[in-house]
């Protein structure tokens, strides 16, 4: 029987299609959901009353196990596989944000997502020091793509508004906020004729078109 081999592939920005083959797949994984609730106080109950807020997003957590000593002539772990995780924390220009990939392991796993974390231990070396084994703890959050407006209703909001960027705030956080879709960065960067999206200082007011 063939066993299924999990793969890593990035949905957007400018490494979209490129995927990332795990040689060993994980030995366990863990999937966790969470929903919050707030207390609201109600006159003569003598408890607080439990309502629903929101519910969390789903996360996957497992260990990678990557390895390049069964090769005729072991390179380098990080350059073979675990470069190729780290582009999944990296700010891609092309959208402003790190990408979007998808976690496949045959039928029984497909998971769209964003990396959180990634915890990195390189533990067998070449004489000369560099690593060809690595264990990687990762964390992916569950990725939902915005539903867009429906006509009568971003007809009903179509103004453009004032916004003062903060310290350390980028576009990408502020297309987010007014699109709910960081990747949006550039409307706001061409509005305001920004050429460096990355060198926009705190306190410039931005114009937020309608998207």
């Amino acid at each position: 029987m063939r066993h299924e081999t999990a793969t890593i592939t990035i949905c957007n920005g400018a490494e979209a299609g490129t995927s990332v083959e795990c040689a060993f797949n994980p030995s366990a994984y863990r999937m966790e959901k969470t929903a919050t609730y707030d207390d609201l106080t109600a006159a003569g109950t003598g408890a607080p009353l439990t309502q629903f807020v929101d519910g969390g997003a789903e996360t996957l957590s497992m260990e990678l196990f990557f390895d390049t000593t069964d090769r005729a002539e072991p390179t380098d772990v990080r350059t073979a596989y675990v470069d190729h995780v780290d582009t999944l924390l990296s700010v891609d220009d092309d959208i402003g944000a790190p990408p979007v990939c998808r976690f496949v392991w045959g039928e029984g796993l497909d998971f769209t997502a964003v990396l959180e974390r990634a915890d990195k231990r390189f533990t067998k070396f070449r004489p000369s020091g560099v690593p060809v084994r690595a264990r990687v703890d990762v964390t992916f959050r569950e990725y939902r793509a915005s539903e867009a407006s429906p006509p009568d209703a971003a007809a009903a909001t179509d103004t453009t508004r004032r916004r003062v960027l903060t310290e350390g705030e980028r576009l990408s956080a502020v297309a987010a906020e007014a699109y709910d879709d960081p990747s949006a960065w550039r409307t706001i960067a061409s509005h305001n004729d920004i050429s460096n999206p990355r060198d926009v200082p705190a306190g410039t007011e931005l114009e937020v078109p309608p998207r």
